[in-house]
């Protein structure tokens, strides 16, 4: 088996089906497939398979990307599915086939973990579910386009394979990071989501310029006030080059989404002002990035 899968894509609309054995990564699956931007089905009866294509076929690019979740929740499953395939193959829309495996020693110590029963486990044990489970699906396996055997894969190797097989050499296809700036007042308490916190009370409080104090880090002068402080320059540079390597680490890593607070006493000025400042730093090396200032306008 290859490491790609067999590019057939269909007229305007990339179909996956992801299927495998229970408890071998399903749903880490679909959720690197969100991801990636496809539009994601879950335990969709293989007839429907075919009308689900067409419909997106027709979306005038509402839906290009789609990925359909197969399990043996669907009982027609393992006999329907190989016709759907064949059938919107004569029609030039074949949908690509990811099958996901694991050894059985690390399937039993996957459904112990969670204490579920395997769904064809009936009133035999665990190890007769997934041995049954194995003989229906070995056609499917044969027939995949890439099998992915996710025994020794932690979860984030299981999504580099995954973006790798389904986004190729074309770095716009790949997931790319992105990232919020939120100001905030200490004297209001952390944010709660933040995965990196800032502190940029070092610099001087503008609140005790009278001319600056009821204006906010938004505003021309408290900007250029702020950013005129000893430090506060070389800060964003340094800043900024860290940013730049933990950006790359999050990537690495498939964190999608990096959450940047950046806080002084009131949530006013300085939190203010250099939030807008990383933003655009982080825009600049190429991370969408949004602002929210939440405690602006409290005081």
């Amino acid at each position: 088996m290859s490491d790609h899968p067999r590019d057939d894509r269909s007229h305007g609309l990339e179909t996956v089906i992801i299927t495998g054995l229970s408890g071998a990564g399903r749903s880490a699956a679909a959720k690197c497939f969100e991801d990636l931007g496809f539009f994601v089905v879950d335990n969709l009866p293989p007839e429907l398979i075919g009308t689900l294509v067409d419909l997106g076929s027709r979306s005038e690019g509402a839906v290009t990307r789609l990925a359909v979740v197969m399990d043996v929740r669907s009982r027609a499953f393992f006999s329907d599915l190989r016709s759907v395939i064949r059938d919107l193959g004569d029609r030039e829309m074949r949908p690509r086939v990811l099958f996901l495996e694991a050894r059985d020693d690390v399937l039993v110590r996957r459904f112990e973990n969670v204490r579920r029963e395997h769904p064809l486990q009936g009133d035999g044990r665990l190890v007769d579910g997934i041995a049954a489970e194995r003989t229906l699906l070995a056609a499917v396996r044969d027939d995949a386009d890439l099998v992915i055997d996710t025994s020794d894969r932690s979860i984030h190797e299981l999504r580099r394979s995954i973006e790798s097989a389904f986004t190729g050499s074309d770095p716009e296809m790949r997931p790319t990071l992105r990232a919020t700036v939120v100001s905030f007042g200490y004297k209001y308490g952390l944010p709660v989501d933040a995965d990196l916190v800032v502190d940029v009370r070092f610099l001087p409080n503008p609140h005790w310029i009278p001319e600056l104090r009821d204006l906010t880090g938004r505003d021309p002068e408290v900007r250029d006030y702020v950013l005129s402080q000893e430090g506060a320059e070389e800060f964003l540079d340094r800043y900024t080059e860290l940013l730049k390597i933990i950006g790359a680490g999050y990537t690495r890593e498939s964190k999608r989404y990096l959450t940047l607070a950046v806080g002084c006493t009131g949530g006013k000025h300085r939190s203010v002002t250099m939030s807008e400042q990383l933003a655009e730093r982080l825009t600049g090396l190429g991370i969408q990035t949004t602002v929210s200032h939440r405690d602006l306008g409290r005081e």
